[in-house]
């Protein structure tokens, strides 16, 4: 097969994420190219058996190039009846089915919802659909098991192996790595050789019955992918996020300090940081997010790189602060995993709706440069870029991901940062006047006024969150001065177009039709527009990492289209900018369901309004 897209599902408790991931893992080794989706429940303890408590991993892996998860599920192993009922709907017809039949009890259907006497499996419909296979998967577990001495509880918590050795055969995918694991974290880690030998026997029993039960009528080969020479490495947009940031480290000479608190996605930030001291990066855990912020906002006074990461709930407590920094004009760098909200919203789940309160949300004019990341591996080219305009401008960077990037992973050609350029730091030993030192004299070329280390002798200034007066830095109540100063924040942000690169067209260039995107939606618009290349009715298409400034070019490459189509995981908030911005009217498409687009419904949309429809 060309590619395929799998499914495991189960209680989250099942180990679902390690079990995913360990596929994940092995298909990068051999070879394929690879997008994930990592779906796990926003509860912390949600009844056992029960639909909220349903926890899935989809990887679709490919011997070409992808950029998605994948629509339609090829193959999906369902360890319960709730995760069977949340997920079979988005498996294919004629797909492969791997039911635990042992969990499909009378408690356990009727914790799921289904009606007395109700057994999906026993479904006619279902069984027609579906390739079925009903597999006593925690049975068959325990009696691999039986001789290991070991508690049912702990033999039980190995039937994610059992499962995934199934999986292993069926696609033939070695086991050595998955072992090496295994043993590498429960016996040289942890120290438990025992908890080691029972899931690796467990894999190996799934495998075994794979291959003599001769329930399946056929194994499925998907070759290695051709992809570039070079060193490969699985990497989510969160880890992506962490190298980068400790790679700007190194490529400033300066420390990173991150300042955080714990929230959903973005939590892995503060963890994988965490790790890296040695790297120069310092992490501190704070009691709540505004005093998050305005620890990074110190941070950067004392002339290290201050920076923060949050979702879209601690963005809106961290506004304040960023109004601060603006106005203190220091570099600080501020991290946006945006899930679907509002308030609480759908913690676990992904939306790009942030852009506008990036953009507007603090008081005032209050204006910061906006970039947003299009996928996993881009996060690492992100960081860096956030912090070398933060530097360079002198003011605060908001850079966008989404949960889906956070936690999606995809292969990862590992750079050689000697082709990085140093990011310049300069910090001012001498006064910048014949009057002295003057703290908001800005620099001809960028705007920025000078980042001044505290302590250093003649130097001496004040900051504060009072207006500025020009050059001086001194308090100012005056109308024209704060006109003047309001409109040289906003010129220093609008001078970062001259290093932002321009807009990248690609497709079909000279189609009548663009479709422009921003974020995580990038996967899904390159393949909606492969879709239709194949159908030769292909429109161009251009991707946006730079959200405030928009790049030069942009108005221009927009009047060179009749119709500009705008998919976005919000209710329209790019076409609201563009529309204000050029005066240009746009399409939108717009859903939000908690994940990005799919593949074929998305080239439908498209293709329904290049041929004169809506969307």
């Amino acid at each position: 097969m060309e590619s395929v897209a799998i499914r495991f599902c189960g209680d989250s408790g099942d180990g679902m994420q390690l079990t995913g991931g360990e596929f994940t893992n092995t298909t990068a080794a051999v070879g394929n190219d690879f997008a994930t989706f990592p779906d796990f429940p926003a509860e912390i303890r949600a009844p056992k058996g029960t639909t909220f408590g349903v926890s899935g991993f989809q990887i679709q892996f490919s011997s070409q190039r992808i950029h998605t998860p994948g629509d339609a599920i090829n193959a999906m192993v369902a360890m319960n009846p709730a995760a069977f009922k949340m997920n079979i709907a988005e498996v294919e017809p004629g797909g492969i089915v791997i039911a635990n039949e042992d969990e499909f009890t009378k408690v356990n259907l009727k914790k799921a919802g289904y009606a007395q006497d109700e057994n999906p499996l026993d479904d006619d419909e279902i069984n027609r659909r579906y390739q079925l296979y009903r597999v006593p998967i925690s049975r068959l577990t325990r009696e691999s098991l039986a001789e290991s001495g070991m508690g049912s509880k702990d033999i039980d918590r190995c039937r994610n192996m059992y499962a995934l050795g199934m999986a292993y055969w069926l696609y033939q995918r070695p086991l050595e790595n998955t072992i090496e694991h295994l043993e590498g974290y429960f016996r040289d880690k942890k120290g438990l050789p025992e908890v080691a030998e029972i899931n690796v026997r467990a894999l190996k029993a799934g495998y075994h019955f794979g291959e003599t039960a001769e329930m399946f009528p056929s194994q499925y080969t998907v070759p290695a992918a051709p992809m570039e020479s070079g060193l490969y490495r699985k990497i989510s947009g969160n880890e992506a996020l962490v190298l980068g940031y400790a790679a700007a480290s190194q490529l400033a000479g300066t420390e990173i300090v991150y300042a955080g608190y714990p929230i959903t996605p973005a939590s892995d930030l503060l963890h994988g940081l965490s790790n890296l001291k040695h790297y120069g990066v310092q992490t501190f855990q704070a009691e709540d997010e505004i005093a998050a912020i305005c620890a990074a906002i110190g941070a950067s006074f004392a002339g290290k790189i201050g920076m923060t990461g949050t979702s879209g709930p601690g963005l809106a407590l961290k506004g304040e602060g960023m109004g601060l920094a603006m106005m203190l004009e220091l570099p600080v760098v501020i991290v946006d995993v945006q899930r679907a909200g509002p308030a609480t919203g759908m913690p676990t789940k992904t939306e790009q709706a942030d852009l506008l309160q990036a953009m507007y949300g603090r008081s005032g004019e209050a204006p910061v440069i906006v970039l947003a990341a299009s996928s996993p591996s881009d996060c690492f080219d992100s960081a860096i870029e956030s912090v070398r305009l933060a530097v360079r401008h002198m003011c605060p960077v908001i850079l966008l991901t989404d949960g889906g990037m956070a936690n999606g992973a995809e292969p990862w050609r590992v750079p050689d940062m000697s082709t990085y350029e140093p990011i310049e730091i300069r910090h001012p030993t001498e006064p910048n006047s014949e009057d002295g030192f003057l703290p908001y004299l800005r620099d001809d070329e960028t705007l920025a006024r000078p980042w001044v280390r505290p302590g250093t002798p003649g130097l001496e200034h004040r900051v504060g969150g009072l207006e500025k007066e020009a050059d001086t830095g001194n308090v100012c109540y005056d109308g024209d001065n704060h006109d003047a100063m309001s409109r040289a924040r906003q010129a220093k942000i609008e001078a970062a177009q001259q290093v932002i690169p321009p807009i990248e067209v690609h497709g079909t260039v000279d189609s009548s039709t663009l479709v422009l995107g921003w974020g995580g939606t990038s996967g899904a618009i390159a393949s909606a527009v492969a879709v239709l290349e194949q159908e030769g009715e292909a429109p161009a298409f251009a991707h946006l990492r730079h959200m405030n400034p928009f790049p030069s070019d942009l108005g221009a490459v927009l009047e060179r289209y009749e119709t500009v189509i705008i998919p976005e995981i919000n209710m329209g908030q790019l076409s609201l900018l563009i529309r204000a911005r050029y005066l240009k009217d746009v399409i939108s498409i717009c859903e939000m369901k908690g994940r990005s687009f799919h593949t074929n419904e998305l080239a439908e949309r498209i293709r329904t309004i290049m041929n004169g429809g809506e969307a």
